[in-house]
C-alpha cells in the first residue's frame, strides 16, 4: 500500500512563503496538484523519477520550485511569492510508472495524498 503523507500547508500573507513536503513510501514520478470548491483539480508541479526533469503549471513559474530527496523518498514545493490566487487544497500525488509523460494529467497518477490547506491572505 503506497502511503504520501503530506505537510506544511497553513495561512501566510501574499507575498509570503510556504514549503510544503510530500513523505512516500517508496520511489516514483511526483506531481502536486491544488483544487478549490467546485473546480478541478489543477496540475501544479511534477519531477521526474531522477529528478533531473522538473515541470510547471505557467500560473506558478518562476515562484514555486519542485524538489526531491531521494534518500528520504521526500517530495518538495516551495512557494514564494505566493497570492490569494494560490489558495487551495494541495495534493500530492505519485505514479507507478517511472515515466514523465502527461505529467500535468490528474489520470495518470495512481496514488494521491489527502491534502493539505494552503490559505493565502491579501
Amino acid at each position: 500500500q503506497v502511503q504520501l503523507v503530506e505537510s506544511g500547508g497553513g495561512l501566510v500573507q501574499a507575498g509570503g512563503s510556504l514549503r510544503l513536503s510530500c513523505a512516500a513510501s517508496g520511489h516514483y514520478v511526483m506531481g502536486w496538484f491544488r483544487q478549490t470548491p467546485g473546480k478541478e483539480r489543477e496540475f501544479v508541479a511534477a519531477i521526474s523519477w531522477s529528478g533531473y526533469n522538473t515541470y510547471y503549471a505557467d500560473s506558478v513559474k518562476g515562484r514555486f520550485t519542485i524538489s526531491r530527496d531521494n534518500a528520504k523518498n521526500t517530495v518538495y514545493l516551495q512557494m514564494n511569492r505566493l497570492i490569494p490566487g494560490d489558495t487551495a487544497d494541495y495534493y500530492c500525488a505519485a505514479r507507478s510508472s517511472r515515466n514523465s509523460d502527461s505529467y500535468y494529467a490528474v489520470g495518470t497518477y495512481d496514488y494521491w495524498g489527502q491534502g493539505t490547506q494552503v490559505t493565502v491572505s491579501s
